[in-house]
């Protein structure tokens, strides 16, 4: 490590102090797959040997949901529960939250000091460095319940360095081609990796990948798949669902604000640890179970909603969820922003039916799309005008709006990051 480098580490004090260091040593979107380096340094920390039951959740959709109904329903039933996610929408404490409550500045800050020093001379990238610095605020925690979110992939993302009791897979689609692969199978295999011979493994998508079943194989785990080991079905009114389980079964439950789908793998999975709680006090969980990003509602009149949606999969749900509510307002606009190595054109696709006008938005950084690229990806047809950034859309668009419109902001984390900044300024 370079004399500049030491200087700016020594100098570093606040959380903001801490994220500016390493981000400057390792810009936070360059990415670098590999378990060797978090590896060696966690080792001389043991930060890898996280407390408790420890949950690892992967999948390319799904996974902010999952980790939090799994929080929920745990902290329900009197459990202490550690959760770490990625990315953050506002504050980079949301990182981690112990007991519902997000870590203070000055326990993230200490923990990346304490990385700092583990490390001596081993680089590490802006992800490894916080994780690390994540495992070790659950280890002084000393939780009952570790719930550890995958970053990218699964079979060389940092967080793979665990030992968990059990691994979900939420869903399995194209998204990171760039570092997964470019077709479904490849992608499955990348994210088995973090199957564990022998332990259960909860896998929620509808058409699981041979090589997710292939891997499952190889290591003999205890394997639980949807439609097969555990099912769940709505109402034909919409209005409720039920779960059916290896042992347990619930009928009548309150139909959350996150995927039916999703709730349905966490289940299987407390089931799978017999951890489930009783029924009671799953209905009261899934009644007031929401979170930041995901179908956020911000105002009633007009409409403002904000979703996370940022490849194809995810978008299509958000578009079906968006065709049940349109016929309600006079007028749909989409604020949308998104980063150019995503798939623009299939992401956009479902949602030109639906929408009068689009507000594109140019996201920053080297990954950042220009609204003009996704304006090239929308129909001729499309009604569409283009922004330099958030707050010229939103500045432009909100007193246009009547109280009976519908505003869907979404692409990106980035995206709904930067509406939720203006909001206060914003509302309408």
């Amino acid at each position: 490590m370079n004399s500049q480098a030491v200087s700016s580490s020594q100098s570093c004090q606040t959380l903001a102090d801490w994220l500016s260091f390493i981000e400057q040593s390792h810009p936070i979107d360059r990415i670098e797959l590999g378990l060797e380096r978090v590896l060696q340094v966690a080792e001389r920390g043991q930060l890898q040997q996280l407390p408790g039951i420890k949950i690892l959740l992967g999948g390319t959709n799904g996974k902010g949901s999952s980790a939090r109904c799994l929080e929920q329903l745990l902290l329900a039933q009197g459990y202490s529960v550690g959760v770490y996610t990625s990315p953050h929408l506002l504050k980079f404490n949301e990182r981690l939250r112990i007991n519902n409550i997000d870590a203070s500045d000055q326990s993230w800050a200490e923990a990346l000091a304490k990385v700092n020093e583990l490390r001596g001379e081993t680089a590490l990238t802006y992800f490894e460095f916080t994780t690390l610095a994540a495992f070790a605020l659950l280890k002084e925690a000393n939780v009952d319940v570790c719930i550890i979110e995958v970053g990218l992939g699964g079979r060389l993302d940092a967080t793979n360095i665990i030992a968990p009791d059990a691994s979900i897979l939420t869903t399995i689609d194209l998204d990171h081609q760039d570092w997964l692969g470019n077709d479904r199978e490849t992608i499955g295999r990348e994210k088995a990796g973090i199957f564990r011979a022998g332990k259960i493994a909860v896998v929620g998508d509808l058409a699981v990948p041979q090589s997710v079943l292939d891997k499952a194989s190889e290591l003999d785990v205890q394997l639980h798949l949807v439609n097969q080991d555990y099912r769940y079905q709505l109402a034909p009114d919409g209005n409720s669902w039920s779960f059916q389980g290896k042992s347990q079964e619930f009928n009548a439950l309150p139909v959350p604000a996150l995927p039916v789908q999703n709730m349905a793998t966490c289940l299987a999975c407390l089931e799978a640890l017999s951890l489930l709680p009783p029924l009671n006090k799953i209905v009261a969980v899934l009644e007031a179970l929401t979170l930041a990003g995901r179908m956020q509602w911000l105002s009633k009149s007009p409409a403002v909603i904000l979703d996370v949606a940022h490849n194809p999969q995810s978008a299509a749900y958000l578009a079906a969820q968006l065709s049940k509510l349109a016929p309600r307002y006079r007028c749909v606009h989409a604020l949308v922003g998104m980063l150019k190595d995503k798939d623009m054109r299939q992401s956009l696709g479902d949602f030109v039916p639906l929408v009068q006008h689009w507000h594109l938005v140019t996201l920053p950084g080297p990954r950042g799309a220009s609204a003009e690229q996704l304006s090239q990806q929308l129909p001729a047809i499309a009604v569409s005008q283009c922004y330099e950034n958030m707050q010229n859309a939103w500045s432009a668009l909100a007193p246009t709006l009547a109280a009976d419109d519908l505003v869907l902001i979404f692409g990106s984390f980035i995206t709904v990051s930067q509406f939720l900044t203006l909001w206060p300024q914003g509302n309408v």
